[in-house]
């Protein structure tokens, strides 16, 4: 288990669509190794989730974990530590809500993007079995955004209203309180 280096925007490997994880890949020391240093990586940067290409991996895995708490996004319902290995997202309506994003490979930026409220999500677990969940809310945004990451798109291109980008500094100066406020009826609305 290793804390690895995060890839910031420009790099080539954010850009490509990660590919497919063998099934009967899942159990090798290689994958596992990858899941481990994935979480180490994402709980050192106090991350919501990380994907592999995000490290410089380009396989489809990714790793989400909200803990109580957490200095980047405290307004974040929490969310067990989740691993997906191929996942598959499919918008259950049209509901939509607009999520102030901020990535850990976009350092100090961060954006308005308008996300699903509800998704299914078909995947792999770390152990090889098929999951078949619905996400709702704030938790169906974190879980769109890691599987953006390994089709090789950013928040960045999600953003329709480029005013929006902000620093974190000027964020939490301008834009935290009403963001906060607004989301948290919005998780209060939905659930996670």
């Amino acid at each position: 288990m290793t804390v690895r280096d995060i890839l910031t925007v420009g790099h080539p490997v954010l850009r490509q669509r990660a590919g497919e994880v063998d099934d009967t890949a899942i159990g090798s020391a290689e994958i596992q190794e990858l899941i481990a240093d994935l979480i180490d990586t994402m709980r050192h940067a106090n991350g919501a989730g990380l994907a592999a290409n995000q490290i410089g991996v380009p396989w489809r895995v990714a790793v989400i974990e909200v803990v109580k708490d957490n200095p980047r996004y405290p307004y974040k319902p929490p969310i067990p530590l989740t691993v997906v290995i191929n996942p598959v997202i499919e918008p259950l309506d049209d509901e939509l809500v607009e999520i102030n994003e901020g990535c850990l490979s976009v350092p100090d930026l961060r954006g308005s993007v308008r996300r699903h409220v509800n998704v299914r999500v078909r995947s792999f677990d770390e152990h090889g079995a098929r999951r078949d969940d619905i996400k709702r809310g704030l938790t169906a945004g974190t879980f769109q955004h890691e599987c953006d990451h390994l089709d090789g798109v950013l928040f960045l291109d999600r953003v329709d209203d480029p005013t929006t980008f902000t620093t974190w500094a000027q964020f939490a100066r301008f834009g935290r309180d009403e963001f906060v406020e607004r989301i948290t009826a919005f998780v209060d609305r939905v659930g996670s």
